[in-house]
């Protein structure tokens, strides 16, 4: 009896293929990210945006994807998972027509913006989704890394994707890659994915989603001028208001019989331990994507086509320890298996305090060794997070998982810049003439100053020498956080 209902747990053929359909959106969203650096200068030559518009374009769609997470993947859990998911795909479909066309740059921020709020329906809908597809932990685990190995092959498949469209089209045609692919999630959605929606489902409290909004958009926004710009007032009042108005969030959701997020789940260990590590672990991974192409071009001098070569290494690296990551835990056990995964970070994180200039192996082999070490923790953290969350709350669950990554993707640029930062300017500080701020600055007057370029370069390589004893002190961290945090509860 006991073999039967286990068998009936099982997810089947439906369920694999209606996989395939919700890695759909999320191919788009990673494509989306990276194409875009891609048509920047094309756009800008053709709408000719203000320095802040131009801006605007970047950032819109990350603040408010960010900052309707939590929203959206609340809504799901009360209208249907489901019925969010195509709803979203049609309006992003849309917003992407718009953005495409957009005649002028206002058009087009306005036009990220609508593809942020209906880009945060995708994500907490499909990965909820897969919590009510595959019941058995196993094949959830499983369908976690495929799922979060779309993502990885999206950010490595965009930049050769956009080039082919730039090169034979108009800077438009790299936000109509999204049309097709929501267009098949339409057509097979509603036939290969089931839906899901409590009986008893209440409404969403527009003060919850205002706080949530006021917490998330300010904290991101301050992490990311920080990043580019530096510690600044208007950033710091940023974090410092996101800070307030999310203490003002957490209290409202206490008083609330039915909440915009159940702020009970953070009484379970393994979702609280889970959260905390998927944070830190794409914090300190963020930090190495933003720094390692700087150093590619910057310091070894390879141009940006070269360096997509040497990235797509660690981008097979990471994709692979993904999908091996749910073998492994089946062995040692997800906290042992994300400790192991911490170990083999620490010996890449160790490689970059060796770095010089002329280490481009070297570089990409450690960032390979750091990313394969992390994915499995982005896999296993996830699924426990969604997991341990009643099935009613996996929307919510999953929009807390993927809020966590947002903020850890906004913190590991900002800490890891700014400490590469301070520390270039620190050996720079005795430099002759006019060192600029970064190295990107002195790069530009490589033709007439070369000796200056030959400074900035090792004290470029510096800073990542330093951050990579600190990410190794960190990882090591993580891996006993993890051992002791999410090891099984005795019976």
């Amino acid at each position: 009896m006991v073999v039967d209902e286990k068998r009936r747990s099982r997810a089947g053929a439906r369920e694999w293929i209606g996989l395939a359909v919700l890695a759909l959106p999320l191919l788009v969203l990673a494509m989306d990210v990276s194409v875009l650096y891609l048509a920047a200068p094309h756009l800008s030559a053709d709408l000719r945006p203000s320095s802040t518009q131009a801006l605007w374009i970047m950032d819109a769609y990350g603040f408010l994807i960010a900052g309707f997470l939590v929203t959206m993947g609340t809504l799901g859990d009360r209208i249907g998972r489901r019925r969010l998911l195509l709803i979203g795909s049609a309006a992003f479909a849309a917003a992407s027509v718009l953005a495409a066309f957009a005649p002028t740059a206002e058009m087009l921020i306005a036009a990220r913006a609508l593809l942020g709020i209906t880009g945060a329906t995708l994500m907490p809908s499909t990965l909820a989704l897969i919590r009510t597809m595959f019941t058995d932990p196993a094949q959830r685990s499983v369908a976690i890394a495929v799922w979060m190995t779309t993502f990885t092959a999206g950010v490595a498949a965009g930049p050769l994707i956009g080039g082919v469209l730039l090169e034979a089209f108009w800077w438009g045609s790299v936000f109509l890659l999204a049309v097709p692919v929501m267009v098949l999630v339409l057509v097979l959605g509603p036939w290969l994915l089931p839906e899901h929606r409590p009986e008893d489902a209440g409404r969403l409290d527009p003060v919850s989603v205002l706080l949530s909004l006021l917490t998330i958009v300010p904290l991101v926004y301050g992490f990311k001028e920080i990043a580019h710009r530096g510690p600044g007032l208007l950033p710091l009042l940023a974090l410092v208001a996101g800070a307030v108005a999310g203490v003002l969030f957490v209290r409202r959701q206490r008083r609330m019989s039915d909440p915009l997020v159940d702020v009970s789940l953070f009484g379970n260990r393994t979702f609280s331990a889970a959260l905390v590590l998927l944070l830190a672990g794409l914090l300190v991974v963020n930090g190495v994507f933003y720094l390692v192409p700087q150093f590619l071009q910057g310091v070894a001098g390879l141009t940006p086509l070269r360096t997509g070569m040497w990235l797509t290494v660690v981008a097979l690296a990471a994709a692979g320890s993904s999908l091996l990551a749910p073998v492994v835990a089946r062995w040692w056990g997800p906290a042992r298996a994300i400790a192991a995964g911490a170990v083999l970070s620490v010996v890449g994180f160790v490689l970059f305090t060796a770095l010089d200039g002329s280490s481009v192996p070297v570089v990409v082999v450690a960032t390979a060794l750091v990313t394969a070490g992390l994915s499995p923790m982005g896999v296993l953290t996830t699924d426990l997070v969604v997991g341990s969350a009643p099935p009613e709350r996996a929307g919510a669950a999953a929009a807390l998982s993927e809020t966590s990554g947002e903020l850890g993707v906004g913190l590991g640029v900002a800490v890891m810049g700014t400490l590469v930062t301070a520390v270039y300017q620190a050996q720079m500080s005795n430099a002759p003439g006019q060192a600029g701020e970064t190295l990107a600055d002195v790069v530009a007057l490589e033709g007439s100053r070369p000796d200056l370029l030959e400074a900035a370069r090792e004290a470029f390589t510096s800073g990542i020498n330093v951050v990579g004893g600190i990410g190794a002190v960190v990882l090591t961290g993580l891996a006993v956080v993890a051992v002791v945090l999410l090891r099984p509860a005795k019976a």
